[in-house]
């Protein structure tokens, strides 16, 4: 039949998980398609079904200092959704995790967003020989998620910071239009499968890292019963747009691309992805922006011939960082292929618990993107 790509997007039959419906249309395009139906996202439905999530945060908040706790990254996404929630008169909580890898401008940013809105800012440093190992196991691993350890300590700090102040709401910048959905197979993480990575792999304890285990998971959702709200699958978004204002009205910096605002995801998209198991996330942009109409679809099946560049100060960085020599480092490059299913991961619980995450996914105490691509089989 020959190689298929999607009739719609430019999501081809390498991508993990993905089915073609009669009509040539990928699974993932689909998604979309339902997610945009359910949440109602950039039309009046959704500014309704958001209006009232953000009136239940402001009365859950009544008589506390904070409301809701915004993740900040120094990202456009993140920096954006904090001037976002001030402008909708929300009292928002900023936490920063620090996993040791923030480019300068990064840093700079989270600075400047959060003195410019006069949002208070909670940053918690990770321990960086902790982090350090956690980085080497996952190369010694020879698996994808090399990146995944911050994933996981993000939510957690999240959740136990929420905690702390008994808040109730945290918010997410993710937009499933503009960033669509990440497959699985390169991007899987989940507490048990960081342990068991650093169990098999690692040479120090992990006395520090803020690991997320299923039992914290499921206390900070029933009893805790916080709720992660993405504004954006609800509201009408556009990064270049959201970028302008954030330009135009504070002192935030351009870093110079989607995820490089922090060194080991950058290294994560430029080499380790492209160049070890010939993965092009940039696909996931494309594929959205197709998907958007702000480009036609043979104009992002073009972008993507073009193959990504080989940064060699990324390659440098992780070197210089994990102390590897290039004979080192090239062998891990080399080694066998190797995926999430050659650990211990939660994969199988969470499959066993699909009826519970259901209920946990339309009480809105999960989120349910974490339901499509953990709890299905």
């Amino acid at each position: 039949m020959g190689y298929q790509i999607c009739s719609r997007c430019v999501f081809d039959e390498s991508v993990g998980n993905i089915e073609f419906l009669e009509n040539g249309i990928c699974s993932y395009c689909e998604m979309v398609r339902t997610l945009l139906h359910k949440y109602g996202t950039g039309t009046q439905k959704g500014e309704n079904f958001f209006q009232k999530i953000k009136e239940s945060i402001q009365q859950a908040g009544r008589g506390r200092p904070y409301d809701c706790v915004v993740g900040v990254s120094g990202g456009v996404d993140s920096s954006y959704l904090l001037l976002k929630a001030k402008e909708w008169g929300l009292r928002p909580l900023a936490v920063h995790y620090d996993n040791t890898w923030n480019s300068a401008v990064a840093s700079m940013n989270i600075a400047k967003i959060t003195e410019s809105l006069d949002v208070d800012l909670i940053t918690v440093v990770a321990n960086n020989k902790e982090i350090d190992d956690i980085k080497m196991s996952f190369l010694k691993a020879g698996v994808p998620e090399f990146d995944a350890d911050t994933d996981i300590a993000l939510v957690q700090v999240l959740r136990k910071t929420a905690a702390r102040f008994g808040i109730k709401y945290i918010l997410e910048g993710h937009s499933f239009v503009a960033e669509g959905i990440s497959p699985p197979t390169v991007n899987y993480f989940d507490g048990k499968y960081i342990a068991d990575v650093h169990k098999k792999h690692g040479t120090i304890p992990l006395k520090h890292y803020p690991n997320l285990t299923l039992y914290q998971f499921l206390k900070w959702s029933i009893i805790y019963r916080q709720k992660f709200i993405r504004p954006f699958w609800y509201l009408k978004y556009s990064r270049e747009e959201a970028k302008q204002r954030l330009l135009d009205e504070t002192d935030w910096q351009d870093y110079g691309g989607h995820h490089l605002e922090n060194l080991s995801t950058a290294f994560l998209h430029k080499i380790w992805l492209p160049y070890r198991f010939k993965v092009d996330l940039r696909n996931l942009l494309v594929a959205a922006d197709v998907r958007s109409g702000l480009k036609n679809r043979q104009q992002g099946l073009e972008e993507l011939k073009i193959k990504p560049s080989w940064e060699t100060d990324y390659v440098e960085l992780v070197q210089k960082r994990l102390k590897l020599d290039e004979r080192e480092f090239q062998h891990y490059m080399d080694q066998p292929l190797r995926f999430s299913n050659s650990y211990k991961t939660y994969k199988k619980t969470f499959e066993i618990l699909q009826p519970l995450f259901w209920l946990l996914t339309k009480l809105e105490l999960v989120p349910m993107s974490f339901y499509l691509k953990y709890c299905k089989k």
